[in-house]
């Protein structure tokens, strides 16, 4: 029993590092949602609170756990109201580009530090495991929320991207996609099909950023 408590406590120390990345990443994908919904019109996140970096705005207790786990997950969506958007055709999609944009942004804006401190500060980079451990992690965990909304299944970003170039006839004859998305991306993810495709688009994004 001891040994079990004392792994799991090990376990729970491992993910120490990540627990910074992962408040992180959901606050600034949601953000950057509400910024550029502002900016399309719509004020519904400003007024009820959401256009804010705080975590606890946007903290989804499963999301948050499941991005701990398997560096995939989600946060709170931020209100959105399409009838306030000046051209909702072309805003939807360009809200749901805002997060992953803004993870994408944030990976490599922690990817150049990395770059930095290995090239003028090595000695305190290599010799401070903790501070590789949370930098790397602040680069996987926004590129794995990134990639993991690029997926065109609702409710990620992906899918309403994907609306933006489908004809409207062919969108609305997707609702039961609206309606049964979850249950199908939690199907996908339990197969471990969600896993077998992000992987190797964010091994690749890293190596690209770290270099």
């Amino acid at each position: 029993m001891n040994r079990f408590f004392s792994d799991v406590g090990r376990e729970l120390l491992s993910l120490l590092p990540a627990l910074p990345a992962v408040l992180w990443a959901i606050s600034f994908h949601e953000f950057c949602h509400g910024w550029v919904a502002l900016k399309c019109g719509d004020r519904t996140a400003e007024l009820e609170g959401r256009l804010t970096l705080n975590p606890l705005a946007h903290f989804d207790p499963w999301g948050a756990v499941c991005m701990l786990l398997f560096q995939f997950g989600w946060a709170k969506p931020v209100p959105i109201d399409p009838r306030n958007f000046r051209n909702p055709r072309r805003d939807i999609p360009f809200v749901a580009l805002a997060g992953i944009a803004g993870n994408i942004l944030s990976a490599v804006v922690f990817g150049l530090i990395i770059r930095g401190m290995t090239r003028w500060m090595p000695e305190l980079f290599w010799t401070n495991y903790g501070l590789q451990r949370v930098l790397v992690m602040f680069v996987l965990v926004d590129l794995n929320l990134a990639v993991f909304n690029l997926l065109p299944i609702p409710p990620l970003d992906g899918s309403k991207m994907l609306y933006y170039f489908l004809p409207l006839r062919v969108v609305e004859s997707l609702d039961w996609l609206e309606r049964w998305g979850f249950v199908i991306l939690l199907a996908l993810i339990y197969l471990g099909v969600v896993n077998a495709v992000m992987s190797p688009a964010v091994r690749w994004a890293f190596r690209l950023i770290i270099g």
